[in-house]
């Protein structure tokens, strides 16, 4: 009897074990699930799903665009929604007297479930417009290599001559054996810059294909030369007044270091340059080496040659132009290279200036430079 007192008293203990064991289950399966519906409120009052469940536009949270807007979020609100991750038991309260089973199971504890976050993309860079790139600097205009110190001369008869001529064996200046700077020209150039025949010196068509130079002959001096009407040498009106009328003589002074001012075998002239441009529209450059054309006592016509009023030369001869006389002859060479319509008339015209030697561009008239001065 006592036995069966004992096992009794044994039997009611492990059921009141037993009973305790399933309150305390209860219990915490009671506070599990309040301590869930006091997170899902407070997820759900603090989050995108605040004013009744609505997002941040103020509509349900059906558009799939909205969905995906969110789901860039880091804290993956979003994505636990989509997922279904949220607890059943944070929208219902368990019943806290539910018969456990057997074998209670441990108080369930949050378990974080690894939830998939997207990976959030970077904002795309916006468009990035690249600065125009500068427009390029308009090429620079052609300078044309001439001393604006020089004025133009426009629109003048030009005659052409050459060395070996003999125009008027009768007259002391119709002959181009020597020039009024050089009494041995003919020689010193090396003859007759044309065909020699018979005697007779004659001209001849010049071309670019060997620089306008003469066929029959290689020159000793420069072929591009020609002459104006002015002679600072043997014309005494033009030698007296030429360090006040000739625009480089006094530079020509001072940059040889000798006043050549009173000089009788000094030519501020002689060698000088000038720039043309032809009938064909061609620019071509040359030397003075010879005074002319004129006549009498027309060799200092310094109003014409120097003068910046584009004025007509004194001279009213030599030429096919009713409105004027020839300015100046030029040899064949120049003959050729500015176009002119005969070998040996009186008819065409030129555009001339004086030019300082440092501005003459490269050309054939800088094969061969005439350096010599006055030969007597």
């Amino acid at each position: 009897m006592n036995l069966l007192n004992e096992r009794a008293t044994r039997l009611a203990a492990r059921k009141q074990v037993k009973r305790r064991k399933t309150m305390g289950v209860a219990a915490a399966i009671t506070a599990f699930a309040f301590l869930s519906v006091g997170a899902t409120a407070a997820w759900a009052g603090n989050g995108d799903y605040g004013n009744g469940g609505k997002n941040k536009w103020g509509s349900r949270d059906s558009s799939a665009s909205q969905s995906d807007y969110r789901g860039h979020r880091h804290d993956g609100r979003s994505d636990r929604k989509r997922s279904g991750s949220r607890d059943q038991a944070s929208t219902s309260t368990p019943n806290p007297t539910a018969t456990p089973s057997a074998t209670p199971s441990a108080v369930p504890t949050a378990t974080p479930t690894s939830i998939p976050i997207e990976p959030v993309s970077p904002p795309s860079a916006l468009p990035v417009t690249p600065a125009p790139a500068p427009a390029p600097a308009p090429a620079p205009a052609p300078v044309e290599p001439v001393s604006t110190s020089y004025p133009l001369h426009t629109n003048v008869v030009a005659t052409s001559f050459w060395v070996g001529e003999i125009f008027d064996a009768s007259l002391p200046d119709g002959s181009q054996m020597f020039s009024t700077y050089d009494a041995k020209w003919f020689a010193n150039y090396g003859g007759c810059d044309g065909v020699a025949s018979s005697g007779k010196c004659s001209t001849e068509k010049r071309t670019a294909a060997n620089g306008y130079f003469p066929t029959s002959m290689t020159p000793k001096q420069n072929p591009f030369y020609l002459d104006l009407p002015f002679d600072d040498l043997n014309d005494k009106a033009g030698f007296a007044q030429r360090c006040t009328t000739i625009p480089w003589a006094l530079a020509d002074n001072a940059a040889s270091g000798v006043n050549h001012c009173g000089d009788q075998n000094y030519s501020y002239m002689k060698n000088s340059w000038v720039q043309l441009t032809g009938p064909n529209g061609a620019t071509c450059y040359g030397q003075v080496q010879d005074a002319g054309p004129s006549s009498g006592s027309l060799y200092h016509d310094a109003n014409y040659v120097f003068g910046k009023n584009d004025a007509r030369p004194e001279n009213k001869k030599f030429s096919g132009d009713s409105s004027q006389g020839a300015g100046m002859d030029v040899s064949p060479a120049l003959n050729g290279c500015l176009g002119f319509a005969s070998l040996d008339g009186d008819s065409d015209h030129v555009d001339w200036r004086f030019i300082d030697e440092a501005d003459v561009p490269a050309g054939p008239w800088l094969k061969t430079v005439t350096t010599s001065q006055v030969t007597n």
